[in-house]
């Protein structure tokens, strides 16, 4: 057996392989891909708590979907809102819906009950410090026979004085939606909503759950809309966005897959009239594709829908390999053997693959995971085309198979006739003339690096989301202060330092508020503060609760009782203890709780109503207090991308260096004609962009990166001639 049938026979075993592999993923573990657009972002991989609080962050947001039903009308709000929930109650394996009744809200306030005198509002707080008796002799009496007391939540004697009502109508201030007839209930000026609170039982980012929900989601907005034509229907949720970047990413992939194959065989047909051309073209495409699968799986164990778009230009590169030997067999001697040929062809074709593969692998070295994901599926994909190439077109392909087209014919006489650049007056003018074009160019070239740039959601979907955010006055998972301690004690005082600094900014509009876990778990600290001025100033002897017996005529055994009874209601909480109670739900993110690998207890404190041109005064707003960190997920990722920019940017020109480097020993003094042509390409490109006013990126660097490792091979395909 000759070695070249060797070859073919073992890569034939290798690709069984690979198609094996292929079968089992897809229809054995049915896999499907990835479209977690977080999965393409870098780590925090140095400080693992602080990863851990954004991911928690987005993590709570990543399983709900919000839905807001409004109409002008409260009642035509409550039926849409009715229809609509009906839907989504008959796919329960699918989507949870909230029930809220007057038996829900007892359940929510009982866990409170017995920790409810050191539960108190920030003001009620300051006044039980610097008030006289009467102030609070009036509050008690005032709570007992005015129908205007304010909120009463249990007997009179439960909370005489009021602190925990205090405290209850502080909390609800950290959201305008309120219980209403069974509902939640918000509104602004123009309508009335019901606010639908919806969880998902399925993964946000499985394609299938995407398929099986959003129609769901289309079914239960139509029965909302024939329920009440004139019903306004607001959806916000991360799946929301995840099936629309799915659905674009496969668009893309059709698009750009499907294009180039239909390109390539188009012109492949002209240029040699036969199927089997195109047939072996499109089997080393196809190989490529599948080796780039297989191994992808195997180092990342997913693959992610992005990759797929983005190898789907590798169609347009690898088809490369086979065209060179194509074409060369066709104009060979047609004595010379498909074996002999491909010897004189390798050291060109190995030039290529090294060249392309380097571009591809420059995105390796980037710290975002996705990118390292598409690099390494590019590269090898490239390389199983390439070893298709070499192992199989010798013994299938002789010169008998092939027959020269109408555009290969026009091509070579084309070619004969085109002029070589040689160093004269006219070169050396054009070439001046197209510096200085390119210097002015590159001169007017900006960069930023803001990662907001290259969010492209759907507008109806940015839409419905900036709505949501301000009829809910949501926080932000990307702008958030981190509060670290030893203790979950130190952790919750810490809180309570930043808490004082942010109540002026709230006051003078910066933030419209906070959510914090010492919001409802004050610390030990603050519960024994207040307990202790709680008996000396109201519950002591001859204080003001034995003033009020004597208002309302009762005697000191009735003040004994009463006393009893608040202090028994003064039982420690700890976070622990609020995070199992129902109503912690909304506020679990919030609490890191203790990390394993350092020891240490973290915190989240989140912020309403900030504004980005606020963002460098609040970033100022915890210095000064140990552990309190702040983080603004956008600004880190895009000072990465900033980074990054630079650094790549350099890599790019040592790419250039490298690969000048590699082809020298073979073209000496003319590889410069090689890689010129790709240089110039790249300059005119950044120069365009300068004079069109668009700013560098570091996707624009990598995009840079990649017209070196496939601008090379034309070069190169051109010298060999």
């Amino acid at each position: 057996m000759t070695k070249p049938r060797a070859l073919a026979i073992i890569w034939a075993l290798v690709v069984a392989l690979l198609l094996g592999h292929n079968a089992y993923l897809w229809l054995g573990q049915r896999i499907a891909p990835d479209t977690d657009i977080l999965a393409l972002l870098p780590l925090q991989e140095r400080d693992p708590i602080l990863q851990k609080s954004f991911t928690q962050m987005v993590d709570a947001a990543q399983q709900r979907v919000v839905v807001l039903v409004g109409a002008k009308d409260w009642t035509d709000a409550k039926r849409a809102a009715d229809a609509y929930t009906a839907v989504l109650r008959t796919r329960p394996d699918l989507i949870a819906t909230m029930q809220l009744n007057e038996q829900t809200q007892t359940d929510w306030l009982s866990k409170f009950q017995q920790h409810s005198l050191i539960l108190m509002s920030s003001e009620q707080e300051a006044q039980l410090g610097n008030k006289r008796a009467q102030f609070w002799l009036d509050a008690a009496l005032s709570k007992l026979f005015s129908p205007f007391g304010g909120p009463k939540l249990g007997a009179w004697r439960d909370d005489p004085f009021g602190l925990f009502a205090g405290w209850m109508q502080e909390r609800a201030q950290e959201t305008p939606v309120r219980p209403r007839d069974g509902h939640l209930f918000v509104a602004n000026a123009e309508k009335q909503y019901v606010l639908l609170p919806l969880t998902l039982k399925v993964p946000a980012f499985s394609i299938s759950a995407q398929q099986a929900l959003l129609p769901l989601l289309a079914q239960a907005k139509a029965s909302a809309l024939l329920t009440v034509p004139a019903t306004e229907v607001i959806s916000a949720g991360v799946i929301l966005h995840a099936a629309a970047a799915g659905e674009q990413a496969s668009g893309e992939v059709s698009t750009i897959g499907l294009g180039s194959l239909l390109g390539i065989i188009i012109l492949m047909w002209f240029s040699f009239r036969s199927f089997k051309p195109i047939v072996l073209v499109m089997l080393s495409i196809a190989i490529g594709c599948l080796g780039s699968i297989s191994l992808c799986w195997l180092f990342f164990e997913r693959i992610h829908l992005l990759t797929l778009v983005f190898g789907a230009s590798l169609i347009g590169v690898a088809q490369d390999y086979g065209l060179y030997f194509l074409c060369n067999r066709l104009t060979a001697d047609p004595k010379l053997d498909s074996s002999q040929l491909l010897k004189s062809l390798m050291p060109g074709l190995l030039l290529t693959l090294l060249t392309t593969v380097i571009g591809y692998l420059g995105l390796a070295l980037t710290p975002f995971p996705g990118l390292r994901q598409m690099a390494l599926f590019s590269g090898l994909g490239l390389v199983f085309a390439w070893l298709t190439v070499v192992c199989w077109f010798p013994v299938l392909i002789n010169a008998a198979a092939l027959k020269s087209g109408a555009l290969l014919r026009s091509n070579a006489a084309l070619l004969r006739h085109w002029p070589l650049l040689r160093w004269n007056r006219a070169s050396g003018l054009g070439l001046a003339l197209f510096a200085l074009v390119v210097a002015y160019g590159c001169a007017r070239l900006g960069a930023n690096d803001d990662i907001r740039l290259l969010q492209n959601s759907p507008a109806h979907l940015i839409s419905d989301q900036l709505k949501l955010s301000k009829l809910l006055d949501a926080p932000t998972p990307v702008q958030f202060f981190l509060v670290r301690a030893d203790t979950a004690e130190a952790v919750l005082q810490r809180e309570e330092s930043l808490r004082r600094k942010l109540d002026p900014l709230i006051k003078q509009g910066t933030i419209s508020g906070y959510q914090a876990i010492s919001n409802w778990v004050p610390s030990a600290q603050t519960q024994a503060t207040r307990r202790s001025l709680l008996e000396q100033k109201l519950l002591g002897e001859g204080m003001v609760l034995s003033q009020l017996a004597t208002q309302i005529g009762e005697d000191a055994s009735w003040v004994n009782d009463t006393r009893s009874h608040l202090l028994g209601a003064s039982e420690l909480l700890t976070p622990e203890a609020f995070l199992q109670t129902p109503a912690s739900e909304p506020w679990r993110h919030l609490w890191l709780g203790q990390n394993q690998g350092k020891g240490e207890y973290a915190s989240i404190v989140a912020l309403r109503g900030l504004s980005y041109a606020d963002l460098p005064v609040l970033a100022q707003a915890g210095s000064g207090l140990d552990g309190v960190q702040w983080v603004d997920k956008v600004a880190e990722i895009s000072s990465v991308l900033g980074r990054y920019r630079a650094y790549m940017g350099w890599v790019v020109l040592a790419s250039y260096l490298l690969v000048y480097g590699l082809m020298y020993p073979r073209y000496r003094r003319n590889t410069w004609r090689v890689l010129l042509p790709t240089a110039l390409a790249s300059l005119a490109t950044l120069a365009i962009f300068g004079y069109a006013g668009q700013n560098l990126q570091l996707f624009h660097v990598l995009a840079l990166m990649l017209l070196l490792g496939v601008g090379v091979d034309y070069g190169i395909f051109m010298q060999e001639q």
